[in-house]
């Protein structure tokens, strides 16, 4: 190939990265989809990452003509390239390592945006092509916003037919991102105001950005409203995002020094809440309840999942950004933000895009400090080396270089695309096995979830509710043999898979978030739906549900499961002892105390008993049905002391349910041999045999997704 065909090609290649990363800008604010299981995050994370890939692949292919290395050198780079280290690090470190890389992934990606703005916007024309298309997006966004506000609804969906509605999925989201493209919109028209010749002379640029400027500050205006009167982001208070970030670099036992340099894991931050969190968490009435998967701020957050190199890496790069004059107030405004705002992947990547879209900037104006760098190898007499120039004698220019950086561009956008594609695929199939259970229609849950655990087999999530549709597919299938009647050996068999199956897919998801205290309760309600089905289902569960309690020790509900199966096996003093805890832990928990009441009655302490129901009383006054319940069973409990008897033991056990398993598999005698908690090697979840079942009055009810 003549080197002016390869000019050719390089400069085709050149403008059609420049328009990718112009297209990426438009469509990244408005990517949203239905057929995910999260609508507005994964198809962004999806769309910024299938992009950079190929504008990889392409800058791979124009080393390769070109047999050199050419990259923009701008003074963030140190800094972005210290962040994303200190997050890979952390992620490496993490004892919630899989959950942690698959977060790792998307934060790759944003950061190599700003990668991919600098090396293609190095021009007049593409700067002010890409910056058209930040605010193009961000216009488009804030219309919607405005549309759905008034009631027009853009979209056929049912959860985009709600006034509230945007494409970023939250108010805050957008209102931060329009506040930003707003702030670059001035910045583009700020030339203008006091130079009316070139006003004149672009004027249709200038209405062009003043219209788009409008619609953003229109659009801003009502996510405004919205976030203010009509939605209320709940926030996670700041005092708390204090405790949890610096216990989760100080507290945690036995990895003191990795917590303290590396954190958690990045992306991890739900655990680090659920095991440091105050008590006095439990007294607000409005959030007690909630599990926050972030933290009261961006860098709060970098502190608890990466830590101190996270922290001193992300300072670094706002040191560098506020150094640079002249300022570029969205960029600062957006770094301030970080510091007192919680930050979802769309405004991470907000911050890589703003950092790339000033370094462009700038790169037209200080070329002393933005500028090219060109690698190549030189062939000299005595070898190669990796030079461009070396006092003027080169020989000739070696390809090899240029072989390698392509060879491993090649198997990076390869093997990440591969992976990518894999996780994306697995939860389309998986959001179409929740549509499935929705309609009732096991047989297709159960296939669609082994299906895309096949092929994605590092998702906790996936097992965890994979687990409840085995219990539950065997629940059915045991409650559908007639009373009396003995099941054939063909499903009995089905029956004792399904179990197998629901046991080990719950294990596993313990073993992939081993941190997770939902995964924990998840196993131990598995165990004690097998209560008096299974071998040692009952040790099995209280074991589960103890780890449970000791990921999520603030937690009063986690010391109410606890209670329920010590209720459950009659074991009343280790009840009364969860149902305490719970208790002081939230002294206006009334559910704390109805249960204690019902543990007290079966101990024969009636008086105590009474005083619980009492406070129970208190408690509910604004619940009419729950007052009269409890002024009810006040008043049958005075009757018997009054009489000096107590109530029968079965009966009152027929009364109180404690948080019961959704299936509770019938008493098996004997007793079916089932997996302990933990075993090694951990079992695969097989897809034989497909169990043989009636769908109808199927009802799958899996545990809360993270």
């Amino acid at each position: 190939m003549d080197e002016q065909t390869k000019n050719n090609i390089v400069q085709y290649l050149d403008k059609s990265s420049t328009a990718l990363v112009g297209l990426l800008l438009i469509i990244f604010p408005l990517a949203f989809s239905s057929i995910t299981t999260d609508f507005f995050t994964l198809p962004k994370q999806a769309i910024l990452t299938f992009t950079i890939l190929v504008l990889v692949l392409l800058f791979g292919v124009k080393v390769l003509l070109q047999q050199k290395l050419v990259l923009r050198k701008t003074v963030f780079d140190l800094p972005i390239v210290l962040l994303i280290v200190s997050v890979l690090l952390s992620s490496v470190f993490s004892l919630n390592r899989v959950n942690s890389f698959i977060n790792f992934v998307p934060f790759l990606f944003a950061a190599l945006s700003y990668f991919a703005i600098v090396n293609n916007a190095k021009d007049h024309k593409s700067v002010l092509a890409i910056l058209y298309s930040f605010l193009g997006g961000a216009a488009l966004s804030g219309l919607i916003s405005l549309l759905s506000f008034f009631k027009v609804y853009v979209f056929p969906f049912d959860f985009a037919k709600v006034q509230g509605f945007t494409t970023m999925g939250t108010t805050l989201d957008l209102a931060v991102y329009l506040l930003m493209a707003l702030g670059v919109g001035a910045y583009l028209l700020s030339p203008y105001v006091s130079n009316r010749e070139k006003l004149k002379s672009d004027g249709v640029q200038v209405l062009g950005l003043g219209i788009g400027s409008i619609a953003i500050l229109i659009g801003l205006l009502v996510s405004v409203y919205q976030m203010v009167f009509v939605q209320n982001p709940v926030l996670l208070p700041i005092s708390v995002g204090f405790q949890t970030a610096f216990a989760a670099i100080s507290q945690d036992a036995g990895r003191i020094l990795q917590g303290f340099l590396f954190g958690s894991g990045y992306g991890t931050y739900v655990y680090d809440f659920t095991r440091f969190k105050p008590a006095a968490f439990n007294l607000n009435q409005s959030l007690w309840t909630l599990t926050f998967y972030r933290s009261s701020s961006l860098v709060l957050e970098l502190l608890a999942t990466t830590g101190l190199l996270g922290l001193l890496s992300f300072l670094l790069l706002c040191y560098k950004a506020v150094k640079e004059r002249p300022l570029f107030i969205p960029l600062v405004l957006l770094l301030a933000a970080a510091f007192i705002l919680p930050f979802s992947f769309v405004l991470t990547s907000l911050i890589f895009i703003l950092l790339g879209l000033y370094a462009a900037i700038m790169g037209l104006k200080h070329e002393r400090k933005y500028f090219d760098v060109e690698l190549q190898l030189v062939q000299f007499k005595k070898g190669i080396f990796a030079i461009s120039a070396v006092d003027g004698r080169e020989r000739g220019i070696s390809p090899i270089l240029s072989y390698v950086v392509f060879g491993l561009i090649l198997l990076f956008t390869l093997g990440v695309g591969y992976v990518s594609f894999n996780y994306l695929n697995s939860n389309i199939i998986f959001e179409k096995s929740l549509v499935a259970a929705a309609a009732n229609n096991g047989s297709q849950t159960y296939t669609l979830q082994n299906q895309a655990i096949g092929m994605f087999n590092n998702n906790d999530s996936y097992y965890r509710l994979f687990s409840q549709t085995n219990l539950a597919l065997a629940n059915s299938l045991a409650n559908s043999v007639p009373k009396g009647a003995t099941p054939s050996a063909q499903t009995q068999q089905t029956i004792y898979t399904l179990i197998q199956q629901s046991i080990n897919a719950g294990r596993q998801a313990t073993t992939l978030a081993p941190q997770d205290a939902t995964n924990w309760q998840n196993l131990s309600s598995i165990y004690r739906s097998l209560i008096g089905f299974g071998q040692n289902a009952d040790a099995f569960a209280i074991s589960t549900a103890q780890q449970a309690t000791m990921l999520d020790p603030n937690n009063p509900q986690e010391y109410i499961n606890l209670g329920g199966i010590y209720y459950q096996l009659g074991q009343w003093d280790k009840a009364q002892e969860q149902f305490q805890t719970a208790a002081n832990l939230k002294p206006d928990f009334a559910n704390a105390y109805y249960n204690l009441a019902h543990t007290l009655i079966q101990k024969g302490d009636l008086k105590g008993a009474q005083t619980q129901l009492l406070t129970v009383k208190q408690l509910v006054q604004k619940d009419k049905a729950s007052l009269d319940k409890i002024n009810a069973e006040i008043a049958d409990l005075q009757k018997q002391i009054d009489q000096g008897t107590a109530q029968n033991e079965a009966a009152s056990s027929k009364t109180l349910k404690v948080n019961e398993p959704s299936a509770k598999l019938p008493a098996q005698n004997p007793q079916v041999k089932i997996p302990a908690p933990s075993v090694s090697p951990t079992p695969k979840v097989s897809a034989t045999p497909t169990p043989a079942t009636t769908e109808g009055g199927l009802t799958i009810t899996p545990s809360p997704t993270p």
